[in-house]
């Protein structure tokens, strides 16, 4: 097993992070016995990265960590999990969410510590303001917690704001080949290693999305190269290129899946992918491109928008639904587009001035298929439910 030092703290992490938000699962609760023998089976072969949260798996998640890594595992790891921000409405109740985790991880510190799925500035703010930042120093010069963070979905504007409005220790992002010019994108990633700041990734596989229901031309594509790989494979070698990236969480809900990713990640090193190898990837990209229902490459000409529409966040959402068949489509719009933020950018947000239309490099009629993209993805109910929830969450 690789491992990449934290350029902050100098540890040694495996490149290869054991994401528990996928665990393998018997009717409907996590399969706790399979579950177990992969985590020990992990760290036997060198994972040392465990990242979990208060509400995976229906919060149960947290609970099986704990249970995994008693016995004396607890001390050969390191454990990530996050404190939901729409769960905190003061300072009292992040610390009563912080006290159930350690109770239930079985520990008395955690090592990364994260603010859970940060989409807006105002979001990280309204935290702040709480006295949340202050109260996490306080527990980090206690070592109750070792390192802070944050786990990010949002525009690539509001990465580089909040990734800068603090010290952080480290960040998460979304990160894969579909997704280098969607989210915080892959200056985001840049900003962050400059900033000396280890990057851990999530959604590699965009959910096995990058797995299954690929079209058949870009199996093909990598099926052309001479040494056989699955586009599981192709795609962690991928993201572990890239020197920025620290570590790599995969939801492993399977034996197999978790020793074909240990298999890759013993000899995955950055910078090692060669020009054929990369052509590949661009090969694929185009074939991928063809067939999207709206040719936006993310290059952000459009952007910003007046109405604070995140253009092609919208359209990445839209491609999806039909590219990769994504049957969670309109729960990751909702997410990615802030549907829950202070300021929403979804397609519904835009008022038709026709200010990006003039800057796109590509031609493409953004009013028209905003409009489009608001019919599928948001449909009548969307504001009316998404305005109930929001008062319930207070977010104004």
């Amino acid at each position: 097993m690789l491992r990449r030092i934290n350029p902050k703290n100098k540890e040694a992490l495996s490149i290869l992070g054991f994401g528990c938000m996928r665990l393998p699962t018997h009717g409907g609760s996590i399969d706790e016995p399979r579950a177990i023998a992969m985590i020990h089976e992990a760290i036997k072969k060198g994972v040392n990265y465990f990242d979990t949260a208060y509400i995976y798996h229906n919060g149960k998640s947290e609970s099986l960590l704990g249970q995994a890594l008693a016995g004396g595992y607890r001390e050969q790891v390191k454990i990530a999990t996050k404190l939901p921000p729409f769960m905190v409405k003061d300072l009292e109740s992040a610390q009563k969410i912080l006290l159930k985790q350690l109770e239930k991880l079985q520990t008395a510190y955690i090592d990364y510590y994260l603010l859970h799925m940060l989409t807006d500035k105002p979001m990280f703010d309204r935290l702040n303001a709480l006295g949340i930042m202050t109260w996490l120093e306080a527990l980090k010069e206690k070592g109750v917690i070792k390192n802070i963070g944050f786990s990010f979905h949002g525009s690539k504007t509001d990465f580089e704001l909040i990734v800068k409005a603090y010290p952080w220790d480290f960040c998460q992002i979304q990160y894969n080949y579909m997704d280098e010019n969607n989210q915080a994108t892959k200056s985001g990633l840049q900003l962050a290693a400059k900033l000396g700041m280890p990057v851990i990734i999530m959604e590699p596989l965009r959910g096995g999305k990058l797995v299954t229901n690929l079209p058949e031309q870009v199996t093909k594509v990598f099926e052309s190269y001479y040494q056989k790989r699955s586009p599981a494979e192709w795609a962690l070698r991928w993201i572990w290129n890239h020197p920025e990236v620290s570590v790599l969480l995969s939801g492993m809900s399977d034996e197999a899946q978790l020793s074909e990713n240990i298999r890759i990640a013993s000899n995955a090193k950055a910078n090692s992918l060669s020009a054929e190898e990369l052509n590949i990837f661009e090969k694929v990209k185009a074939i991928i491109l063809s067939k999207t229902k709206i040719p936006c490459t993310a290059c952000g000409y459009c952007m910003p928008c007046p109405a604070g529409v995140d253009i092609p966040g919208c359209f990445s959402c839209y491609n999806d639904k039909y590219l990769l068949k994504d049957r969670l489509v309109r729960f990751r719009y909702l997410q990615t587009l802030g549907a829950l933020s202070v300021k929403p950018a979804n397609a519904s947000q835009c008022t038709a001035c026709g200010k990006c239309e003039s800057h796109c490099p590509q031609a493409i009629a953004i009013r028209q298929q905003l409009k489009r993209v608001s019919r599928e993805l948001e449909g009548v109910l969307y504001k009316p439910i998404v305005g109930i929830v929001r008062r319930i969450l207070n977010v104004k």
